[in-house]
């Protein structure tokens, strides 16, 4: 049996897809990160072998590395392995890391696709981050590079209309400044919390005021004239 690598959706245990269920249903070992909801562990057997492996802004529970090896060993073991992972697995999730150590290991896998944060945030709360009238494409880009990269590949230059950042809550203010320089400063700009979840919260601004809020993580920033569609949907002046 391959390794199956999940993605566990953007946080509502509800929004896994069926295809991810039946494969838990018959999981021997699931590897789970800090953003998959627990509750989805429930469709496991009661008798797998659960092993968290989070990672989240300034606290590693374990290394990439270390990560992969586990994977491994645990391939090399069981036959029903799972490696879930919050959101999509190959969007900003080390997916193609942990298949490439696979690959290296000639252990087979198969990827099970989940719904991103970039989109399943804002779309679960009435949020269009496109729409025919002001917005016709979107970027979805990591607010937080490898700092072991020699070079950045974030030049903060997008075209596209609206700009959604995963995990740059932390450099919210280096990256607006950024951005700044290539877009107007009193273009909308918010950040979704929790986005899907009970606690879930949007706090508005635009690009020069957004790093001023309070905003806590989980959260992903949207910035783009769409924040004013979304605001006019829910009555929101």
């Amino acid at each position: 049996m391959p390794v199956y690598l999940i993605g566990a959706g953007p946080g509502d245990p509800d929004l896994i897809t069926l295809k991810a269920v039946k494969a838990l249903n018959k999981a021997d070992v699931v590897l789970y990160d800090y953003l998959a909801n627990d509750e989805i562990l429930k469709h496991a057997p009661e008798d797998a072998k659960i092993i968290y492996v989070g990672k989240k802004a300034g606290e590693h529970y374990k290394t990439q590395d270390e990560i992969n090896q586990l994977i491994i060993e645990e391939a090399k073991e069981h036959e029903n392995v799972i490696r879930l992972k919050g959101g999509d697995p190959f969007v900003f999730g080390r997916g193609g890391e942990e298949l490439l150590a696979l690959a290296a290991e000639n252990i087979d896998f198969e990827v099970i696709p989940g719904v991103t944060s970039a989109i399943g945030a804002p779309t679960s709360m009435a949020f269009p981050i496109t729409h025919r009238a002001v917005a016709t494409s979107f970027t979805v880009v990591t607010g937080h590079e490898d700092p072991t990269k020699k070079d950045k590949q974030v030049k903060w230059d997008y075209t596209a209309d609206t700009l959604i950042i995963l995990m740059g809550i932390g450099n919210i203010k280096e990256n607006t400044e950024e951005i700044m320089k290539y877009r107007d400063p009193k273009t909308p700009a918010c950040a979704i919390e929790s986005g899907t979840l009970p606690n879930e919260r949007v706090v508005f601004g635009t690009l020069e005021t957004i790093a001023d809020k309070e905003i806590n993580t989980p959260a992903i920033l949207v910035i783009g004239d769409v924040i004013n569609v979304f605001k006019e949907i829910k009555g929101i002046e």
